[in-house]
């Protein structure tokens, strides 16, 4: 057997070596290496595109013109079985009951809500007929209709879970449908007779109470946005007596205060000693320990109950797609809600829906330059990924819009700059000392909010589906 004809194997195995193995050799040699490596880390779009103000004392309060209309918010249900309930104090959400915390008579109103289960194509209430209580919905999507000024049905909003609809007809015994509802989806809601409103207001002095002040808040002259009026004149001639009039302002405006995301590092002395080159161990802890506080503090703007983009929308603000997944319409409906929309925010399978949607409407997103990276956009508003708004187990997700700055009172991020220690605007590391065990401990803090100056500046468009349909 030749030589050629050994495996090789067996040669490696056999044959003496002659010269010095890779493996040896390494012993002697600097390997290149890479600097650690970190999955989670994104382009976190929000944080960079957000104006930070300094929010001294760690507060920044917003001060709006005083607003009458109040309580327009979505209600809550329980499940039992196949039985639904409205939660007492989340009839708090409707207009002529914000504010009204009486829990005995709240639960009274909730007992004489009836439930009715509805199906796909059902019509809940017709235009033009007379109105005499409530719908809250629980569950499904419907779609409000009206006439169009010339023929034909045309398409006001779609109504999701938490909507209601005819809160007029509680306490107006003229009132009728403006527009018709009918259902898109099976589904639930909740009706509310203005009989038996009325039975529970008779025995009720303080609900009674109540309803004379919101009648009254009503009365006032206000503009289309709720806020108090300022009176003017204009195109008079003469000597005309001039209006006379003061901005009144909320007298109790909200505040936000700095949140803080923070973690305690720990480092041996001796890793920190010894094992720096050529990178230093400590520096690396703490840049990857940075990185996860910035992605913490991202997902807080967008989910934080306090203060989180998602959470703080106005209602009036929030809209639903008409068919499910998101259509040029749609984009279109979310941009017309505020001037000067600086962005969209999507997550990135939200993004692929939106570019299907338009496929499928033979129209293309185009493209604009954003801080030298090329980026989606639609009607030049950019269209930027983000990973932290949630998708729901039914693949649903929604898209943000924002307008930026204070000056443009917009959504705003806050921080303070100048912190002890300070090892980014708005983040401190600070040592915290060495234990019995030679670990050295730094405390690494982050301090950050956002506020929406006015309800306008921020829309969501809830409930988008993003799971493509089966072929």
């Amino acid at each position: 057997m030749t030589v050629d004809s050994v495996p090789e194997a067996q040669t490696t195995r056999d044959t003496p070596r002659q010269s010095l193995s890779t493996a040896a050799a390494r012993n002697l040699t600097h390997t290149t290496k890479s600097a650690p490596q970190m999955q989670e880390i994104t382009s976190r779009w929000l944080l960079r595109m957000l104006p930070w103000v300094e929010a001294n004392g760690g507060a920044y309060r917003v001060n709006r013109r005083l607003r009458h209309t109040v309580g327009d918010g979505r209600v809550e249900f329980v499940q039992e079985g196949a039985a639904v309930r409205v939660i007492p104090r989340e009839l708090g959400e409707l207009a002529l009951l914000r504010g009204f915390e009486d829990t005995d008579v709240l639960a009274a109103l909730a007992d004489r809500c009836v439930q009715h289960d509805f199906s796909a194509g059902e019509v809940i209430v017709e235009r033009g007929s007379p109105a005499d209580r409530i719908h809250l919905v629980a569950h499904g999507r419907l779609s409000r209709t009206a006439e169009g000024a010339y023929g034909g049905e045309i398409a006001l909003a779609v109504l999701a879970d938490g909507d209601h609809f005819g809160e007029d007809a509680l306490l107006d015994p003229d009132a009728r449908h403006d527009s018709t509802v009918t259902a898109e989806t099976s589904g639930t809601l909740l009706t509310l007779t203005r009989a038996n409103f009325a039975a529970v207001q008779d025995s009720a002095p303080g609900l009674q109470a109540h309803l004379e002040t919101f009648r009254a808040h009503t009365r006032q002259r206000q503009n289309k946005h709720g806020e108090a009026e300022i009176a003017l004149s204009a195109g008079h001639v003469g000597e005309a007596e001039l209006p006379r009039t003061f901005v009144d302002y909320e007298l109790n405006p909200r505040e936000y205060e700095l949140s803080v995301a923070q973690t305690v590092l720990r480092v041996h002395s001796r890793v920190a000693d010894l094992y720096n080159g050529p990178m230093n161990q400590t520096e690396e802890q703490l840049r990857l320990t940075i990185e996860a506080l910035r992605e913490r503090q991202e997902h807080e703007l967008i989910n934080n109950r306090e203060f989180g983009l998602l959470h703080n929308a106005d209602f009036k603000q929030r809209i639903q797609p008409h068919s499910g997944p998101p259509t040029p319409d749609d984009m279109d409906e979310l941009l017309c809600r505020r001037r000067g929309t600086k962005l969209f925010l999507a997550h990135p399978r939200t993004i692929a829906a939106i570019g299907r949607g338009f496929s499928a409407s033979g129209l293309y997103p185009d493209h604009v330059d954003l801080g030298g990276q090329s980026v989606p956009a639609w009607r030049g508003v950019p269209i930027l990924p983000c990973n932290k708004i949630p998708i729901s187990k039914e693949q649903t997700s929604s898209v943000i819009a924002m307008r930026l700055g204070e000056d443009n009172q917009g959504v705003i991020g806050l921080r303070q700059t100048g912190l002890p220690d300070e090892y980014e605007p708005g983040l401190n590391v600070r040592f915290m000392g060495i234990n019995d065990q030679a670990v050295i401990s730094y405390l690494v803090s982050t301090y950050y909010s956002a506020a929406v100056l006015v309800p306008d500046a921020l829309g969501v468009l809830e409930n988008v589906q993003i799971a493509p349909r089966p072929r």
